[in-house]
């Protein structure tokens, strides 16, 4: 397609990693055509989603839970390489087996509502559901619940705008890494970064590092970290848990419970992961062992050679490791004010509550490769009973 005008379609899928890539494989067997009836948007510069950005040093044989992708097997990887070369050459083989089309790297800057969007003051205040299509003069993200709303979205991206019936947003979060604020950090005269950037230990050789977050990143990096630097320090909000035994089927639905109570609040959602612990293998065992996962509290404030904390005692460092996490990237949908008050956007199965047309996938529950490929096929079922119930 070319880069001007608007072009009418079915579904709009932003997002090419697990969860969009899911969804584009059961809109094809759905019946609908990539490029004629839907579209794929990925700001990517080439197939993998977040597994593209991965450090080197994280191969395919030290990633756990990778489940693959609907009607097609991930078998015979070498768990050597990269898990980046092999995500990356899998999903590129994925694409073109069930010929997807994704357009890429397209940027999506903002999604809105074709009939005006917003919220008017005059409706705010009389708390009617019409105030979904009247025009908005405020600049707040939240507004009045209403889960079905009339007319198309617009979605306006780098290559020309789609007005689309319904959108399937699978941005997950690797572009919305977390960088928490502590005193003095602005003083601080060694090299911060976040576990987006890690380039892998070989840079950290003979340095003093303090790795914070208690996280499966933040214990993968520290304990590579350890085996080069000349001093590491493990730094933590609360206490780590570290899980005995096989993580079950029941545990892994009551975590995926845990997560889905808060996005169906509003909330903004914590990681599956977050809730699970951390698995205690012969490598965290040994480390633990070594004293390399002796955890310490948050430290207080942050000082031009170190840290320091509460109590007064400070340790120097080189670098400081924020393994903290990301939030979701989803500012692109602030015009369609989907937010609650709690930050987070309310979300049943995969539909966003204030608007039947927006689906999340990867979002919350979902934030797993096992659970993007559930709400993928989810996602276009919801979408399927909408196109079939309201004309085009």
């Amino acid at each position: 397609m070319n880069n001007f005008g608007t072009r009418e379609l079915d579904v709009v899928v932003i997002g090419a990693g697990q969860a969009g890539l899911s969804a584009a494989y059961h809109l094809r067997r759905s019946g609908l055509e990539p490029d004629r009836d839907f579209v794929v948007l990925d700001h990517a510069p080439g197939p993998g989603g977040a597994w593209q950005f991965r450090w080197p040093s994280l191969t395919y044989g030290k990633v756990h839970g990778m489940h693959s992708l609907p009607g097609m097997e991930l078998t015979g990887a070498d768990g050597s390489r990269p898990s980046s070369e092999v995500i990356g050459a899998y999903f590129e083989a994925y694409e073109r087996r069930f010929d997807l089309r994704v357009h890429r790297p397209v940027e999506v800057q903002a999604v809105r509502d074709a009939e005006g969007g917003g919220v008017s003051d005059a409706a705010l205040a009389a708390g009617s559901d019409s105030a979904v299509v009247a025009g908005s003069k405020g600049g707040s993200d939240t507004g009045p619940e209403a889960g079905s709303r009339a007319g198309r979205l617009l979605v306006e991206s780098s290559e020309g705008t789609y007005a689309t019936r319904a959108l399937i947003n699978a941005t997950g979060t690797w572009d919305r890494p977390f960088w928490p604020r502590y005193p003095g950090q602005e003083t601080f005269r060694g090299r911060q970064l976040h576990t987006a950037g890690y380039p892998g230990p070989a840079e950290f050789a003979g340095l003093r590092v303090v790795v914070v977050g208690g996280g499966a990143s933040g214990t993968q990096h520290l304990m590579e970290i350890a085996e080069v630097a000349a001093a590491t320090y493990w730094v933590t909000r609360r206490p780590p848990v570290f899980r005995e035994g096989p993580f079950g089927e029941d545990q892994g639905r009551a975590a995926v419970a845990l997560v889905e109570e808060r996005v169906r609040q509003g909330l903004p959602p914590q990681s599956v992961v977050s809730v699970t612990g951390l698995p205690l293998n012969d490598a965290v065992r040994r480390a633990r062992e070594e004293g390399v996962l002796d955890r310490l509290p948050m430290f207080e404030r942050i000082t031009p050679d170190g840290v320091e904390w509460a109590d007064g005692r400070t340790v120097e460092a080189d670098v400081i490791l924020w393994a903290t996490g990301f939030r979701a990237a989803i500012d692109h949908l602030a015009p369609l004010k989907l937010r609650e008050p709690g930050g987070g956007i309310r979300v049943e199965d995969t539909r966003a509550v204030r608007d039947e047309r927006v689906h999340l996938v990867g979002y919350g529950p979902s934030a797993s490769t096992i659970g993007a490929n559930r709400a993928g096929r989810a996602a276009v079922r919801s979408v399927g009973r909408l196109l079939s119930r309201v004309p085009a």
